[in-house]
């Protein structure tokens, strides 16, 4: 991908007002969008936590929207509770529900990653916590704060676990992958950038400039810096000739594609300043859609038929307490 990014990002990051304000049926529609993560991922945080001395008794997922990893990785856990600054996605989270591994109903609240829990009644309690999961997250996050907080509450040996995607790419099955990946850049350049956030930029590099506890001006001795584990998968979306993504692949047809770019936050913020191409043939969305019709239609794919198979670039960040 291009770097039009900024030269340099602040460890806080200005805040997201563009989710926070989801209403709850935004929230329903972001959550019917977005699929889940792969059990790939979701082993190798385990296997690690567990390396380490973790434990599976309490999760808490931070910024966790409509409560998707809650629910997919919560099913592990004795206790689960998930957190969200955003009143509809917490709405949304409460309506679809969840289970823990003790069948103990997952607790959804609406509160920051700079408090986790603090202000709740009860609140998130000190030292209690086994593992801090935040997915497609953290680039919002004010991380200085987040990691005082995160230091509070997770019991020494405690994980905390921050994961991202940084762009969709298309598998090299597809007919004309490569001028759909152009087009698809393309798309991002001149579309998307002009409404992208700094928060946006930090998720795209694969959080090579995430703040970490040890890199602060004021670091935080809690955590364990030579533990700190980073994993990458299909870094720059490649994928070897007859593979498939680490993380799984999706196949998506026309109108999931216009679902899942409806839950960006750039294509959120394009919709507030063209609220009268919103929904038309004009709205960002659909002119994207038009163009990946018309590119498999001239690789021969029928009128009717037309899917692609995706999959992003990602990178899983790994942090512990200290005992």
């Amino acid at each position: 991908m291009a770097d039009t990014s900024p030269a340099t990002l602040p460890a806080s990051m200005p805040k997201e007002n563009t989710f926070r304000v989801y209403t709850p049926e935004q929230g329903h529609d972001y959550a019917k969008g977005r699929r889940g993560y792969h059990q790939n991922l979701y082993k190798t945080i385990v296997d690690h936590h567990q390396s380490t001395g973790g434990s599976l008794d309490l999760l808490l997922d931070v910024g966790c929207g409509p409560g998707i990893v809650a629910r997919e990785f919560g099913s592990q856990f004795a206790h689960v509770i998930g957190l969200d600054p955003a009143a509809g996605m917490i709405s949304a989270a409460r309506n679809l529900g969840g289970a823990s591994s003790t069948s103990e109903p997952i607790r959804f609240e609406v509160s920051t990653a700079e408090e986790l829990g603090a202000k709740l009644s009860p609140p998130v309690a000190d030292s209690s916590v086994d593992l801090i999961t935040a997915a497609t997250a953290a680039h919002w996050f004010d991380m200085p704060a987040f990691w005082s907080a995160a230091a509070r509450v997770l019991k020494p040996g405690g994980t905390v676990a921050i994961w991202t995607g940084n762009s969709m790419y298309v598998h090299p099955s597809v007919p004309n992958h490569e001028r759909l990946q152009a087009a698809m850049q393309a798309f991002r350049d001149e579309h998307l950038v002009p409404h992208m956030a700094p928060g946006n930029f930090l998720g795209e590099t694969s959080y090579e400039d995430l703040p970490l506890p040890w890199t602060l001006e004021s670091p935080i001795a809690a955590f364990d810096e030579s533990t700190f584990f980073r994993k990458d998968w299909n870094k720059d979306g490649y994928v070897g000739e007859g593979e498939d993504f680490f993380l799984g692949q999706n196949i998506w047809d026309m109108e999931s594609i216009e679902k899942i770019m409806g839950t960006v936050s750039p294509v959120t913020r394009w919709r507030e300043a063209h609220p009268d191409f919103a929904g038309t043939e004009r709205d960002v969305v659909v002119m994207l859609r038009r163009q990946i019709e018309s590119l498999l239609h001239e690789a021969g794919v029928e009128e009717g038929k037309e899917k692609i198979v995706t999959s992003v670039a990602a990178v899983l960040l790994m942090v512990r307490k200290k005992i």
